[in-house]
C-alpha cells in the first residue's frame, strides 16, 4: 500500500494511466541492483530513486576524484577522497528519504557476486569495464535477474536490456576483452544514456511499453541521432547459449 506521502509525492506519474496506482506499488515493491556509482550509475540511481524503488543497493569500491565531478553528478567538489557509495548513499535519501537505500564499498568480483546479488530483482550495470560486464552478465543469467547494460565513450553511447532465457546476453554482442584504459567522456552522454537505463528498469517493473531487448541503442550525440541495430542470441555463445530458451 502507498502511504499519503507516497500518494502526493508520485502523484505526476500516478496520473499516467501506464502507471497509476497499482503501478507505483510495482515500483515500491521492487528492488534494483547498481553496478557501479559514476557517470551511469548517478543518473540511474537518481532518477530510479524520485520515481521510487522501494530498495536500491549501490556497489563501487572507487573514492571520488576531481576527474570525475564533469559527469558524476552525485559527487561535489565537498565529496573528493570519500567512498563513492557513501557519497552518493547521502545524496539520495535526501532526493527522497522514502526508498532505502544501501551503500556496499567492494569491488565487484567472481567470488562476491552471488551474495551481493541475493534478494535483489534487477542488475543496472554502470561500470565503465568489460571484464566486469562480463561478470555481471554471466551472474544475472544464471540467478535469472533482468540485466539493463550501459555505456558510453565521448559523446557516443549504448543501452542493451537483457533478459535471461529470452533475449540476447551481452556476451553476444561484445567478444573478446577490450583493455582497460582511460576514455574521454562528457557529462551529458552517461546522463542520456543512464536516463534511458532508468527508463528500461521502470517499464520492465511495471510492465508496460517496448523495452531494448534482441537490440542495442546507440546515441550519437554529435549528429543527435538514436540508432537501433537488432541482435541475434549467438548459438555459440559462452554465456547463454546453453540456456534453453523460453517465449
Amino acid at each position: 500500500m502507498l502511504t499519503v506521502d507516497e500518494l502526493e509525492r508520485y502523484d505526476r506519474q500516478i496520473m499516467l494511466r501506464e502507471i497509476g496506482e497499482a503501478g507505483q506499488e510495482k515500483l515500491k515493491r521492487a528492488s534494483v541492483f547498481i553496478a557501479g556509482i559514476g557517470g551511469l550509475g548517478s543518473p540511474a540511481a537518481i532518477y530510479l530513486t524520485v520515481a521510487g524503488i522501494g530498495r536500491i543497493r549501490l556497489v563501487d569500491h572507487d573514492r571520488v576524484d576531481r576527474s570525475n565531478l564533469n559527469r558524476q553528478v552525485l559527487h561535489w567538489d565537498n565529496d573528493i577522497g570519500r567512498s563513492k557509495v557513501k557519497s552518493a548513499t547521502e545524496k539520495l535519501k535526501r532526493l527522497n528519504p522514502e526508498v532505502e537505500i544501501e551503500a556496499i564499498e567492494q569491488t565487484i568480483t567472481e567470488a562476491n557476486l552471488a551474495e551481493l546479488l541475493t534478494g535483489f530483482d534487477l542488475i543496472v550495470d554502470a561500470m565503465d569495464n568489460l571484464p566486469t560486464r562480463y561478470l555481471l552478465n554471466k551472474a544475472a543469467l544464471d540467478n535469472n535477474i533482468p540485466f539493463f547494460h550501459g555505456a558510453i565513450y565521448g559523446f557516443e553511447g549504448r543501452a542493451m536490456t537483457i533478459i535471461p532465457h529470452k533475449t540476447a546476453c551481452l556476451r553476444c554482442v561484445y567478444r573478446g576483452v577490450i583493455p582497460e584504459e582511460k576514455f574521454p567522456v562528457i557529462g551529458v552522454t552517461p546522463a542520456v544514456i543512464g536516463c534511458i537505463q532508468a527508463t528500461e528498469v521502470i517499464k520492465y517493473i511495471v510492465g508496460i511499453g517496448e523495452l531494448l531487448t534482441n537490440k542495442l541503442l546507440n546515441y550519437d550525440a554529435l549528429n543527435m541521432e538514436f540508432t537501433e541495430f537488432n541482435v541475434k542470441k549467438d548459438p555459440h555463445c559462452e554465456h547463454c547459449s546453453h540456456m534453453k530458451t523460453t517465449g
